[in-house]
């Protein structure tokens, strides 16, 4: 059976420390992106134990390292964002629905690996990914500088209280809405309406104004909205812990990189705050369960489907991005270990640890490029290191989960600082000047998009305008290379070899149209334009030897053009006609509709003899 999964116990020693190395590398990083979720470390820790352990076991790249990534934790935290607004602020109440979310997302993933949409992933344009890796990476930055200062505006009464009218609002607003429901909200029952807005008391307004503040200062725009009381109301000693967080970080990696710079990063930056601060001063990342993860089965009892329905694009996103993370990152491994990926089985083996992590209540995650590359270096080679990594953060989990509780929390924002500037996409950016300027479009709309307005509306707009813009290219590369002239003028283009001294003989009876390259949507009306500004002839020979493909547009095209050809009583002739385009023109009975099949000629040579009869006819 073991054999049959793909294990090798041959290279067992290279797996066991690859998987050890990786599994210390996700550690401060799955508890940095539990965090900035907003569903705290140890869901970030979930995620990473069950996402590795079985994507590993499951999946299609023997070498990867799977877990949280920074693309997954920044589409996860708006989700978590939006589906906590609805629910009053209230994260417990939320969280069958986020979970839901992510359950879907896992589950799409493993419907993609059996439809078999691995290999296509590979078409992404480049400016859309670069453009929304740099965003991620902005996005990033910017929501770690609140933590970095050490300011949350849930904890900021000044803040608060400026919400608290609005909190008022809401709560009486929502009575409204419980009472329509219930049929009682008439004139007569307005009594019921006075009774429970009297029940509402100042701390259940304080925790509504709680909530708004923190949604009002969640995301990008939120952040920059509260930088300038953030600045106000620094927190030193966090400000100074996160920026040792990235000092270290930074520097360390200049000594050795044998151990990992965020690993050395946590422990001393965490040691040092408690030995010389204590247990206060500084905030901590909260609680983390010591004992083994729990089956959250509330995902599907205590969730409503009305507020669901609303991010399932998200769940799709989430699913689409994890594809596009996790294969990526298997192209690295593949160059580095001369290996060959499964891309359907990986697609698989992600979803399947999605799903998992969701039941366990953990935050999606993809195959991780620093945590796989660390692991082949290690030594790992097969899938044993993938799992061994998962199980040591199970191990670390039960056994330090009380220690990791007392890990400062501006520690992992700086951690994420650092994670933030590495995930950008430099090679992107630098080079800019030497990108054509529709593909610098795009990467920058990719990334204004994903940093304002939404990671989903970024990857759609960014796939439709580079869609249009490589249909624009080629289209214009198809009409450089589609020429149409009379055959005086061949000594002004070049020739087909096979077309010897028609020239002489015809002079401008005859048009031959070379025809270079696919007839698509994107070339059919140049295409009827070129044919209507043909002078006046009496053949037209299409040479379609170099056309690999007709779509239905250009079939269309085609069928347009010969109709007035022929109505002008020009004889239409192929040349070359094969494969799918043949196979097109038949299936429209274009042929022999419109062209009889004795105008069909496999051979300029074939069709010769044919045309020196048709223009004497003709003459």
């Amino acid at each position: 059976m073991l054999k049959k999964l793909g294990f090798d116990f041959s290279h067992f020693r290279g797996d066991l420390f690859g998987g050890i190395t990786a599994g210390i590398v996700a550690l401060p990083l799955a508890l940095a992106f539990g965090l900035q979720s907003g569903m705290g470390a140890a869901a970030g820790l979930y995620g990473a134990i069950f996402i590795s352990f079985f994507a590993a076991l499951f999946g299609g790249t023997n070498t990867q390292i799977s877990g949280p990534t920074a693309p997954m934790t920044a589409v996860s935290m708006v989700v978590i964002a939006g589906i906590v607004a609805a629910n009053n602020g209230n994260l417990e109440q939320a969280l069958p629905a986020i979970l839901m979310v992510f359950l879907l997302a896992g589950l799409i993933q493993v419907g993609l690996g059996f439809m078999k949409v691995g290999q296509y992933i590979r078409y992404i344009p480049y400016p859309v990914v670069s453009g929304f890796m740099t965003g991620i990476g902005v996005i990033i930055l910017i929501t770690q500088i609140l933590p970095m200062l050490g300011y949350y505006a849930k904890e900021d009464t000044a803040y608060v209280d400026s919400f608290k009218p609005q909190a008022e609002e809401v709560m009486l607003e929502r009575i409204l809405k419980e009472e329509a429901g219930e049929g009682i909200l008439v004139l007569e029952d307005f009594q019921e309406t006075i009774k429970r807005a009297g029940a509402i008391t100042p701390d259940m307004i304080q925790d509504e104004a709680k909530a708004l503040a923190g949604g009002s200062a969640s995301g990008v725009i939120g952040a920059l909205k509260v930088l300038p009381t953030a600045l106000r109301n620094i927190n030193w000693i966090d400000l100074i812990l996160g920026l040792l967080t990235i000092f270290i970080i930074y520097g360390f990696k200049r000594i050795t990189k044998a151990v990992p710079s965020t690993l050395v990063a946590l422990l001393a930056v965490t040691l040092g705050a408690f030995l010389i601060l204590g247990r206060g001063g500084y905030r901590t990342i909260g609680e983390i369960p010591s004992g083994f993860p729990v089956p959250y089965l509330d995902i599907f009892t205590g969730f409503d489907l009305s507020i669901i329905i609303p991010f399932l694009p998200y769940a799709i996103s989430l699913a689409l991005l994890g594809v596009i993370d996790s294969l990526l990152t298997s192209i690295v491994a593949d160059n580095l270990t001369k290996t060959k990926h499964n891309p359907d089985r990986e697609l698989f083996g992600q979803g399947v640890g999605n799903s998992i992590a969701a039941l366990f209540g953990g935050i999606p995650g993809a195959g991780a490029t620093i945590r796989t590359v660390v692991n082949i270096e290690s030594g790992g080679k097969t899938r044993l290191s993938g799992m061994i990594a998962g199980l040591l953060l199970l191990t670390i989990l039960l056994v330090l989960g009380p220690l990791a509780s007392q890990i400062p929390a501006a520690v992992l924002a700086g951690i994420l600082v650092t994670v933030g500037i590495g995930v950008m996409d430099y090679k992107g950016l630098r080079a800019i000047p030497q990108m054509p300027n529709p593909e610098v479009v795009v990467m920058f709309l990719v990334i204004i998009l994903t940093v304002f307005v939404g990671l989903v509306e970024a990857v759609a707009v960014g796939m439709i305008l580079a869609s249009l813009l490589f249909m624009k290219k080629i289209s214009d590369v198809v009409e450089d290379r589609t020429q149409t002239a009379p055959l005086k003028e061949f000594s002004r283009e070049v020739t087909w070899s096979d077309e010897g001294d028609t020239l002489e003989k015809y002079g401008e009876q005859v048009y031959i149209k070379h025809l270079d390259g696919p007839l698509f949507f994107g070339f059919a009306s140049r295409f009827q334009d070129m044919v209507k500004a043909l002078p006046d002839i009496k053949v037209v020979v299409m040479r379609m030897d170099k056309v690999p493909y007709i779509d239905q547009s250009g079939l269309y095209a085609m069928e347009d053009a010969v109709q007035d050809l022929q109505a002008l009583d020009i004889n239409v002739a192929f040349v070359g006609l094969h494969g799918q385009p043949e196979d097109m023109l038949k299936r429209a009975s274009l042929i022999p509709g419109l062209v009889d099949e004795k105008h069909c000629f496999d051979s300029f040579e074939d069709c010769l003899a044919w045309l020196e009869k048709a223009l004497k006819e003709a003459n």
